[in-house]
């Protein structure tokens, strides 16, 4: 481990060179990702944060497309993303209290009060990050209509939310 807790060379992977297969089990900021079953053309590893007993698990996954091992880029966002996963929700979820008041959004007069309540209507995030160094916070639960039927999607440019967009059948 470096003096910031990043594992050396931005991962602790099960990795054994560039060309090789897959890793079953990735190892980023304490947190094991497991390969899961995805189409030929992706590769897809998914582990869950600890949780308090009675709430809902919480999930980070990173997907790579052509499917390959990640490279050490986005195994270092990812590994920032896993050990920072808390305050990246925090700032997600007030983007969403000022956004989704725009027009274009469409929410009704009750919807846009429940933003001004102190806990907002959406819960059960999960972290993607892709290998092309973006990555989102996705609220998979929501009393929102535009949360309909998947949640709701906050993309990050960096360390700051870029876009939200409620997730349909078609994304």
């Amino acid at each position: 481990m470096s003096d910031n807790g990043a594992p050396p060379n931005g991962s602790d992977t099960e990795q054994p060179g560039a060309n090789a297969e897959l890793p079953a089990v990735l190892h980023i900021a304490g947190l094991a990702l497991s390969r899961v079953e995805s189409p030929p053309s992706l590769a897809c590893w998914t582990g869950y944060f600890p949780n308090p007993a009675g709430t809902a698990p919480v999930a980070t996954s990173l997907l790579i497309e052509p499917a390959a091992p990640p490279d050490e880029d986005t195994l270092q966002l990812a590994h920032d993303v896993v050990s920072r996963f808390d305050a990246f929700v925090d700032q997600a979820l007030e983007y969403c209290r000022t956004r989704l008041r725009e027009r274009h959004f469409e929410l009704t007069t009750e919807e846009l009060s429940w933003l001004d309540l102190p806990e907002l209507p959406l819960g059960a995030p999960e972290a993607t990050v892709w290998a092309d160094q973006t990555w989102a916070i996705r609220f998979t639960e929501s009393r929102l209509r535009l949360a309909d039927p998947h949640g709701v999607l906050v993309t990050f440019n960096g360390t700051r939310p870029a876009d939200v967009q409620g997730i349909d059948d078609e994304q």
